[in-house]
Order: structure tokens, then sequence, then C-alpha cells
């Protein structure tokens, strides 16, 4: 049985329009209220500090900034924010650096749509919420038992790794990140010290193989 989800207001952060809809009219059907709806995680900064959602349910790979280094703005913004990340991403990097950055919940997209409703209602509640099939995962590698090479960037190294692996340039993820080129571009250099990578291209595969990005 699906939980009810009565005048919860839920803010949802996707960039297709598609999944927005699903996610609309499930969230509807047990209750909920979607007070807003946002494409990239500038604006889902801009419309939680608007609408003061019980819930943000924000994607991964977005236009711009993305979704943890939103989420990591927020956060600092909003530490009382109750944050669902909902990402086609089934490694155990992300959600492991989701976590850690403060969201409650962590959702792969493969999931069924009752197991959807009821990360929502969770932390919404206030609890904790990690998809059962990556938790294993999960513990594992904050365990160190299963360190990826990643683990080796900090927080801001790899958001950066996540958008240059994507092909965006320099200027890009310095405008988007509110950054100098000059300070991208060191991120860049440390990113490739740490992982032995010597191009764009390489940066571009380990990222593919590692499940961080689509091909």
């Amino acid at each position: 049985m699906s939980p009810r989800l009565d005048a919860t207001r839920v803010l949802l952060a996707d960039d297709h329009a598609v999944v927005r809809l699903g996610f609309r009219l499930l969230l509807e059907g047990a209750g909920a209220h979607v007070c807003g709806e946002v494409d990239s995680g500038e604006a889902a900064l801009r419309r939680y500090a608007e609408l003061a959602p019980d819930v943000l349910v924000i994607d991964v790979s977005m236009p711009g900034m993305g979704g943890l280094a939103a989420l990591e703005r927020l956060l600092a913004r909003h530490p009382e924010a109750r944050v669902l990340v909902f990402s086609a991403h089934q490694d155990a990097v992300i959600p492991s650096r989701a976590l850690r950055l403060g969201a409650r919940g962590y959702l792969c997209k493969r999931c069924a749509p009752e197991e959807f409703l009821r990360a929502v209602a969770r932390v919404a509640a206030g609890e904790r919420y990690l998809d059962p099939e990556l938790a294993p995962a999960v513990a594992l590698a904050q365990l160190g038992s299963a360190a990826h090479p990643v683990e080796a960037l900090t927080e801001k190294e790899f958001e950066v790794f996540l958008q240059l692996a994507q092909g965006r340039s320099v200027n890009d993820v310095a405008k988007d990140f509110f950054l100098s080129p000059s300070t991208v571009g060191s991120h860049l250099y440390h990113i490739k010290q740490k992982l032995n990578l010597q191009n764009a291209a390489e940066m571009a595969l380990l990222a593919v193989r590692s499940g961080l990005v689509e091909a």
C-alpha cells in the first residue's frame, strides 16, 4: 500500500518535463501538493527560497551547476531543508556524496512508484532514506572497503569533475559555479593529479565507465 502524503508541499527539480509530470501525478495521487517545478540547480535555489517546501526532490544531472552543487549551496543557506536526491546513477559514489553533503535521502530512478512515494514520505517526516538496492554498496564505500578513485577528490573537485567530464568548458563551469576560470583550472589540475589523467577524453572515459555520467 502506498503511503499518503496529504498536504505535503513538494518542489520538483529535474530538467525533463516528462519526468516532472510523472512525479507530479504520483505525488498528487498520494495527496501531496506540488508547489513548484524547475529545470536547473540555480532555479531550485531561487524557488526553494520563495516557496519553502516540505521536501525538495532534485536530480543530479541538470544544466548549469547540477544537483550536487545546488544541494551544497541550498543547505549552506537553509540547513533545515529536507532534500531527496533522485537520480539515474546506480553507483555508490553519487549517493555517498549526496548524503555526505546533507541530503536526507537518495533514490534511483529505476525504483517502483511506491518506493518513490515511500522515500518522499520518509524525508518529509525528517527521517533518512537510502535506496535499498544501493544501501550495501554505499555502506561498503563509507567504510572504505570499496573505495572508488574519485573518492580522493574534495567535494568541489568532484563537482567540477562531473561537469568537465560531460564536455563542458572551464569557462562554462566557472560561470555556473561563480568561480574564476583560474580557480576551476586549479581544480582541474588537482583532479588530473589525483586520478592520474592526462586529458579531457580520459576524464570522460573514467566518468562513463564508473557510471557517473551517461555515455
